[in-house]
């Protein structure tokens, strides 16, 4: 079969021109598109600093939450910024968004753990049942603060070992504050026999601590009897200081009552180390 060169030519031109008409409406949705991107990125980044500036301004807000928050809208900014460029090129942006929220499905179940940490996060960090410095127990968990993260919180051991703890395990158990209510009470306990000197043992006892200047005045120390027996009892000192100060009081202040302990048995005991 012979080509008839009209026909060519005429098939030629056809083309010629419906690739044109493709490049001239594909043109400006590739520069709708290039404008869109570059708005939005703009848009999103505006978005992230009025939100972190705002946030900033609201009292207490933790730095954590506030890059949390101005993050997320950005990302959203730009995801909506995405879907409009696909929008652009005839692509249904109702069936891309329906695809997205099935794969957002998806990693949400296979990440339920770890979306579990962000909550407990979000939630330490609102609530704030322990802050930065402060020294917590939660659970088999102890030591103090130094960073709380959206996955985890990592805390100082009294031993100076490294703990990190997940959100989710600090969130679900009760936390408590050794450190927040800024004093701590605590009580030392002696022995002591029938036939012994309780009132001079009592009046040692408040000497010890008003010597201690570290040792609150109100409430007061007390010392009193806390438990009896046919054979013995128990004299108890029952004083308050400041957090910072409780280790510190409880070690000087049990070594001054071991001393005054081993003061007041008889010379003989004394002298045979008993």
């Amino acid at each position: 079969m012979e080509l008839d060169p009209q026909n060519a030519v005429t098939a030629i031109q056809t083309g010629i021109h419906q690739a044109s008409a493709l490049v001239v409406t594909y043109s400006f949705s590739v520069l709708g598109a290039i404008l869109l991107l570059v708005i939005g990125y703009i848009v999103a980044g505006l978005v992230e600093r009025w939100l972190y500036a705002g946030l900033g301004k609201v009292g207490g807000f933790d730095l954590t939450l506030r890059r949390f928050f101005s993050k997320i809208a950005r990302y959203a900014v730009l995801g909506l910024v995405a879907v409009m460029v696909l929008g652009q090129f005839g692509i249904q942006t109702a069936s891309v968004i329906a695809a997205i929220g099935a794969v957002g499905l998806a990693i949400g179940l296979a990440l339920q753990g770890t979306l579990q940490n962000i909550a407990a996060g979000i939630m330490l960090l609102a609530l704030r049942p322990l802050r930065i410095g402060e020294y917590v127990e939660v659970g088999s968990i102890s030591g103090t603060v130094e960073e709380i993260g959206l996955f985890a919180t990592r805390l100082r051991a009294a031993d100076g070992v490294y703990v990190l703890a997940p959100n989710s395990t600090l969130w679900t158990q009760p936390v408590k504050n050794y450190t927040r209510n800024g004093v701590r009470r605590n009580d030392i306990t002696l022995g002591a026999d029938h036939g012994e000197d309780i009132d001079r043992m009592r009046k040692s006892l408040v000497a010890l601590t008003a010597n201690d200047k570290r040792i609150l005045r109100d409430p007061a120390p007390q010392v009193f009897a806390s438990d009896l027996t046919d054979e013995s009892m128990a004299i108890t000192l029952r004083y308050w200081t400041s957090a910072s100060d409780f280790a510190a009081v409880k070690a000087d202040l049990t070594m001054g009552t071991g001393e005054l302990f081993y003061d007041r048995k008889p010379a003989d005991q004394q002298a045979a180390g008993i």
